[in-house]
């Protein structure tokens, strides 16, 4: 895995369509996209300056490693087209190698799909003020970081790059959605939460709360989409150093933002610089949670 740091991509070949927080996406065909996750990374949703190097091949081979193993829930965004039908030309194909997908052209869905099996960030602040999590209510007395008694599904709308996302309750899901295609997502988030964080369990790490994407194809069947269970989408924490009580350490993007809560910002563009020393740590973090899932 390459230590240097690819900000952003440069491809002539095809058409730029947009730069997201994270990801530069390519237009193949009417039918296909790609995908490159570049090392870009952001903080209340604001994106750094500063890349965290190496970062996007991490995304990518877990995103990977998950829409694999989950493959039997749902079907994913994965195209059969390879890398090199894409890009021919090599040199090209070279600067996105290990971190360029090439995906199905999708209609994705207006919200975010989060699932919360453990009450910290976002939702413990909520509890904390009105004992609920997105109109859920919650037993009293939870402690930060504690396990709750079953995984909540807690979706947010999809915010414009720079703007805040919102937490919505499941009617509002509904409204926007559908009502069955809400308690389709919302069934198939669980289903995804629960795989994933039994198999991560016995890799020694307690995935927290996680986000999916999801599109519809031509026929309205609903696909995965975007990345998955990656440490950008997700909390990681050490089973072996999880206690409640306290925020855990953690194998994601938490290290900055707790670097960041340390600092005079109003969380507004433009962020402050990253030290490399806090970027260097970012990126083992990233490292080890890629070597420890996969390994």
């Amino acid at each position: 895995m390459t230590s240097a740091a690819l900000y952003e991509s440069h491809l002539t070949s095809l058409p730029l369509i947009q730069r997201g927080k994270v990801r530069d996406i390519y237009a193949v065909d009417d039918a296909h996209l790609l995908i490159v996750t570049t090392d870009r990374i952001s903080a209340f949703d604001v994106i750094l300056s500063d890349p965290i190097p190496g970062k996007g091949a991490v995304l990518t081979a877990l995103s990977n490693f998950w829409f694999a193993r989950v493959e039997s829930v749902i079907r994913n965004h994965l195209s059969k087209l390879t890398l090199a039908e894409v890009l021919p030309d090599a040199a090209e194909r070279a600067t996105v190698e290990g971190r360029a997908i090439v995906v199905d052209k999708l209609r994705p869905l207006p919200v975010e799909a989060i699932v919360r099996g453990y009450i910290i960030g976002s939702g413990w602040k909520d509890y904390q003020k009105s004992g609920r999590v997105c109109g859920i209510e919650l037993p009293a007395g939870l402690q930060q970081a504690q396990q709750l008694p079953q995984a909540l599904f807690t979706p947010s709308t999809k915010a414009e790059i720079g703007e805040h996302d919102e937490n919505i309750d499941f009617e509002r899901t509904c409204e926007l959605l559908g009502r069955a295609r809400a308690e389709q997502v919302r069934d198939v988030s669980l289903k995804i939460y629960q795989t994933a964080a039994d198999f991560a369990r016995t890799k020694g790490i307690i995935i927290a709360d996680t986000k999916f994407e999801f599109g519809l194809d031509a026929n309205d069947e609903l696909v995965l989409i975007d990345e998955v269970l990656t440490p950008d989408s997700s909390r990681f924490w050490p089973a072996d150093e999880y206690q409640v009580g306290v925020s855990p350490p953690s194998f994601d993007k938490q290290f900055v933002r707790d670097y960041l809560e340390t600092l005079d910002w109003n969380k507004q563009a433009p962020a402050p610089k990253l030290p490399d020393e806090i970027a260097e740590k970012t990126a083992a973090k990233y490292r080890e949670a890629l070597t420890r899932l996969t390994a």
